[in-house]
Protein backbone atom coordinates (compact mmCIF):
# COMPACT_ATOMS: atom_id res chain seq x y z
CA UNK A 1 0.00 0.00 0.00
CA UNK A 2 1.49 3.33 -1.03
CA UNK A 3 2.28 6.12 1.38
CA UNK A 4 -0.32 8.37 -0.30
CA UNK A 5 -3.03 5.78 0.37
CA UNK A 6 -1.89 5.41 3.96
CA UNK A 7 -1.95 9.15 4.44
CA UNK A 8 -5.37 9.49 2.80
CA UNK A 9 -7.02 6.82 4.93
CA UNK A 10 -5.45 8.17 8.10
CA UNK A 11 -6.65 11.68 7.25
CA UNK A 12 -10.13 10.39 6.46
CA UNK A 13 -10.30 8.61 9.80
CA UNK A 14 -9.00 11.71 11.58
CA UNK A 15 -11.81 13.77 10.01
CA UNK A 16 -14.39 11.14 10.95
CA UNK A 17 -13.13 11.16 14.52
CA UNK A 18 -13.37 14.95 14.67
CA UNK A 19 -16.93 14.78 13.34
CA UNK A 20 -17.93 12.13 15.87
CA UNK A 21 -16.32 14.02 18.74
CA UNK A 22 -18.16 17.19 17.69
CA UNK A 23 -21.44 15.27 17.45
CA UNK A 24 -20.95 14.00 21.00
CA UNK A 25 -20.28 17.54 22.18
CA UNK A 26 -23.48 18.72 20.47
CA UNK A 27 -25.47 15.87 22.03
CA UNK A 28 -24.09 16.76 25.46
CA UNK A 29 -25.87 20.12 25.33
CA UNK A 30 -29.32 18.49 25.20
CA UNK A 31 -29.41 17.19 28.80
CA UNK A 32 -27.96 20.51 29.95
CA UNK A 33 -30.77 22.36 28.20
CA UNK A 34 -33.29 19.98 29.74
CA UNK A 35 -31.88 20.67 33.20
CA UNK A 36 -32.05 24.42 32.62
CA UNK A 37 -35.57 24.28 31.16
CA UNK A 38 -36.84 21.71 33.66
CA UNK A 39 -38.32 23.99 36.37
CA UNK A 40 -39.91 26.31 33.79
CA UNK A 41 -41.34 23.36 31.85
CA UNK A 42 -42.88 21.97 35.03
CA UNK A 43 -44.48 25.33 35.81
CA UNK A 44 -45.65 25.63 32.20
CA UNK A 45 -47.26 22.19 32.43
CA UNK A 46 -49.10 23.22 35.59
CA UNK A 47 -50.27 26.47 33.98
CA UNK A 48 -51.42 24.61 30.87
CA UNK A 49 -53.44 22.18 33.00
CA UNK A 50 -55.02 25.13 34.84
CA UNK A 51 -55.89 26.88 31.55
CA UNK A 52 -57.51 23.69 30.25
CA UNK A 53 -59.53 23.25 33.43
CA UNK A 54 -60.51 26.92 33.36
CA UNK A 55 -61.74 26.62 29.80
CA UNK A 56 -63.79 23.55 30.69
CA UNK A 57 -65.35 25.32 33.67
CA UNK A 58 -66.22 28.38 31.59
CA UNK A 59 -67.94 26.16 29.05
CA UNK A 60 -69.77 24.40 31.84
CA UNK A 61 -70.83 27.72 33.35
CA UNK A 62 -72.05 28.86 29.93
CA UNK A 63 -74.16 25.69 29.59
CA UNK A 64 -75.73 26.38 32.97
CA UNK A 65 -76.52 29.95 31.92
CA UNK A 66 -78.15 28.80 28.68
CA UNK A 67 -80.16 26.21 30.54
CA UNK A 68 -81.22 28.83 33.11
CA UNK A 69 -82.30 31.17 30.31
CA UNK A 70 -84.48 28.44 28.86
CA UNK A 71 -86.10 27.87 32.25
CA UNK A 72 -86.66 31.60 32.74
CA UNK A 73 -88.45 31.72 29.40
CA UNK A 74 -90.44 28.65 30.37
CA UNK A 75 -91.35 30.31 33.70
CA UNK A 76 -92.64 33.41 31.92
CA UNK A 77 -94.70 31.30 29.54
CA UNK A 78 -96.20 29.32 32.40
CA UNK A 79 -96.92 32.50 34.34
CA UNK A 80 -98.74 33.93 31.35
CA UNK A 81 -100.62 30.67 30.93
CA UNK A 82 -101.54 30.65 34.61
CA UNK A 83 -103.19 34.03 34.19
CA UNK A 84 -105.38 32.60 31.44
CA UNK A 85 -106.55 29.28 32.98
CA UNK A 86 -110.30 28.63 33.02
CA UNK A 87 -110.69 25.94 35.68
CA UNK A 88 -109.15 24.70 38.91
CA UNK A 89 -107.80 21.52 37.39
CA UNK A 90 -105.86 23.35 34.69
CA UNK A 91 -104.64 25.88 37.25
CA UNK A 92 -103.31 23.10 39.49
CA UNK A 93 -101.46 21.49 36.59
CA UNK A 94 -99.87 24.74 35.44
CA UNK A 95 -98.97 25.70 39.01
CA UNK A 96 -97.28 22.35 39.63
CA UNK A 97 -95.23 22.64 36.44
CA UNK A 98 -94.35 26.24 37.27
CA UNK A 99 -93.05 25.25 40.71
CA UNK A 100 -90.97 22.43 39.25
CA UNK A 101 -89.42 24.76 36.64
CA UNK A 102 -88.68 27.36 39.32
CA UNK A 103 -86.92 24.77 41.49
CA UNK A 104 -84.75 23.57 38.62
CA UNK A 105 -84.07 27.22 37.73
CA UNK A 106 -82.89 27.87 41.28
CA UNK A 107 -80.59 24.83 41.02
CA UNK A 108 -79.19 26.04 37.70
CA UNK A 109 -78.56 29.53 39.05
CA UNK A 110 -76.91 28.15 42.18
CA UNK A 111 -74.68 25.86 40.11
CA UNK A 112 -73.75 28.81 37.89
CA UNK A 113 -72.85 30.93 40.92
CA UNK A 114 -70.74 28.12 42.36
CA UNK A 115 -68.93 27.73 39.05
CA UNK A 116 -68.33 31.48 38.81
CA UNK A 117 -66.74 31.43 42.26
CA UNK A 118 -64.53 28.47 41.28
CA UNK A 119 -63.61 30.21 38.03
CA UNK A 120 -62.52 33.35 39.86
CA UNK A 121 -60.35 31.30 42.22
CA UNK A 122 -58.86 29.39 39.29
CA UNK A 123 -58.13 32.65 37.44
CA UNK A 124 -56.21 33.87 40.48
CA UNK A 125 -54.26 30.61 40.62
CA UNK A 126 -53.49 30.84 36.91
CA UNK A 127 -52.23 34.39 37.34
CA UNK A 128 -49.90 33.24 40.13
CA UNK A 129 -48.66 30.32 38.03
CA UNK A 130 -47.99 32.53 35.02
CA UNK A 131 -46.11 35.01 37.21
CA UNK A 132 -43.90 32.22 38.59
CA UNK A 133 -43.40 30.88 35.06
CA UNK A 134 -42.30 34.31 33.84
CA UNK A 135 -39.83 34.61 36.72
CA UNK A 136 -38.47 31.12 36.09
CA UNK A 137 -37.98 31.78 32.39
CA UNK A 138 -36.32 35.12 33.05
CA UNK A 139 -33.91 33.61 35.56
CA UNK A 140 -32.73 30.78 33.26
CA UNK A 141 -32.84 32.62 29.93
CA UNK A 142 -29.23 33.92 30.03
CA UNK A 143 -27.87 30.42 30.71
CA UNK A 144 -30.26 28.92 28.16
CA UNK A 145 -29.13 31.34 25.44
CA UNK A 146 -25.50 30.65 26.33
CA UNK A 147 -26.03 26.91 25.85
CA UNK A 148 -27.96 27.43 22.62
CA UNK A 149 -25.21 29.64 21.16
CA UNK A 150 -22.53 27.14 22.18
CA UNK A 151 -24.47 24.25 20.64
CA UNK A 152 -25.07 26.21 17.43
CA UNK A 153 -21.32 26.83 17.25
CA UNK A 154 -20.64 23.09 17.51
CA UNK A 155 -23.32 22.34 14.90
CA UNK A 156 -21.66 24.82 12.55
CA UNK A 157 -18.35 23.09 13.20
CA UNK A 158 -19.95 19.74 12.32
CA UNK A 159 -21.33 21.15 9.07
CA UNK A 160 -17.91 22.48 8.14
CA UNK A 161 -16.18 19.20 9.00
CA UNK A 162 -18.69 17.17 7.00
CA UNK A 163 -18.16 19.40 3.97
CA UNK A 164 -14.40 19.04 4.36
CA UNK A 165 -14.77 15.28 4.71
CA UNK A 166 -16.96 15.12 1.60
CA UNK A 167 -14.41 17.04 -0.44
CA UNK A 168 -11.52 14.97 0.84
CA UNK A 169 -13.26 11.63 0.22
CA UNK A 170 -13.37 12.44 -3.50
CA UNK A 171 -9.59 12.17 -3.57
CA UNK A 172 -9.61 8.65 -2.10
CA UNK A 173 -9.63 5.61 -4.38
CA UNK A 174 -13.30 4.46 -4.60
CA UNK A 175 -12.44 0.81 -3.85
CA UNK A 176 -10.43 1.75 -0.78
CA UNK A 177 -13.09 4.23 0.31
CA UNK A 178 -15.77 1.53 0.02
CA UNK A 179 -13.72 -0.88 2.13
CA UNK A 180 -13.00 1.82 4.71
CA UNK A 181 -16.67 2.75 5.04
CA UNK A 182 -17.71 -0.90 5.15
CA UNK A 183 -15.42 -1.52 8.12
CA UNK A 184 -16.68 1.59 9.95
CA UNK A 185 -20.29 0.58 9.40
CA UNK A 186 -23.15 2.27 11.18
CA UNK A 187 -21.37 2.26 14.54
CA UNK A 188 -18.39 4.26 13.29
CA UNK A 189 -15.85 1.75 14.59
CA UNK A 190 -12.15 2.29 13.95
CA UNK A 191 -11.24 1.26 10.42
CA UNK A 192 -7.52 2.09 10.19
CA UNK A 193 -4.79 1.29 12.70
CA UNK A 194 -1.01 1.41 12.69
CA UNK A 195 1.16 -1.57 13.35
CA UNK A 196 3.02 -1.23 16.58
CA UNK A 197 6.81 -1.34 16.44
CA UNK A 198 6.74 -4.98 17.58
CA UNK A 199 4.36 -5.96 14.76
CA UNK A 200 1.04 -5.97 16.56
CA UNK A 201 -2.25 -4.46 15.42
CA UNK A 202 -2.67 -1.11 17.12
CA UNK A 203 -6.41 -1.72 17.52
CA UNK A 204 -6.68 -5.24 18.97
CA UNK A 205 -2.95 -5.74 19.75
CA UNK A 206 -2.81 -9.12 18.05
CA UNK A 207 0.69 -9.83 16.74
CA UNK A 208 0.70 -10.18 12.96
CA UNK A 209 2.73 -12.85 11.12
CA UNK A 210 5.99 -11.59 9.60
CA UNK A 211 4.60 -11.94 6.10
CA UNK A 212 1.68 -9.65 7.00
CA UNK A 213 4.05 -7.18 8.64
CA UNK A 214 6.16 -7.06 5.49
CA UNK A 215 3.08 -6.56 3.30
CA UNK A 216 2.01 -3.65 5.48
CA UNK A 217 5.47 -2.10 5.36
CA UNK A 218 6.13 -2.58 1.65
CA UNK A 219 2.90 -3.75 0.00
CA UNK A 220 0.93 -1.90 -2.61
CA UNK A 221 -2.52 -3.15 -1.60
CA UNK A 222 -4.69 -2.94 1.48
CA UNK A 223 -3.81 -5.31 4.29
CA UNK A 224 -6.25 -6.05 7.07
CA UNK A 225 -5.71 -7.36 10.59
CA UNK A 226 -6.37 -11.09 10.66
CA UNK A 227 -7.99 -10.75 14.10
CA UNK A 228 -10.18 -7.62 14.10
CA UNK A 229 -10.32 -6.72 10.39
CA UNK A 230 -9.07 -3.12 10.52
CA UNK A 231 -6.86 -1.78 7.72
CA UNK A 232 -3.25 -1.90 8.85
CA UNK A 233 -0.76 0.85 8.09
CA UNK A 234 2.92 1.23 8.76
CA UNK A 235 3.86 3.31 11.81
CA UNK A 236 4.38 6.97 11.07
CA UNK A 237 8.03 8.01 11.45
CA UNK A 238 8.93 10.38 14.27
CA UNK A 239 8.71 14.08 13.39
CA UNK A 240 12.51 14.47 13.15
CA UNK A 241 12.70 11.64 10.59
CA UNK A 242 9.88 12.79 8.32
Amino acid sequence: MSQSTTTALRELQRLDKQIRDAERRAEAFLPQLEDVDGPALELESEATATRTRLQEMRLDERRHELSADEKRNRTRMLQDRLNMVRNVREEAAVTAELEMVRRTLDDEEQDALTLLDQIRKLEIRLGEQEAKLGEARASVEPRRQELIRAREGVLAEITELRAKREDFSRSVDPRQLSLYQGIRGRTGRQAVSELTHDGACGHCFSVMPLQVQNEVQHGTDLVRCQACGVILTAPEPPDDQE
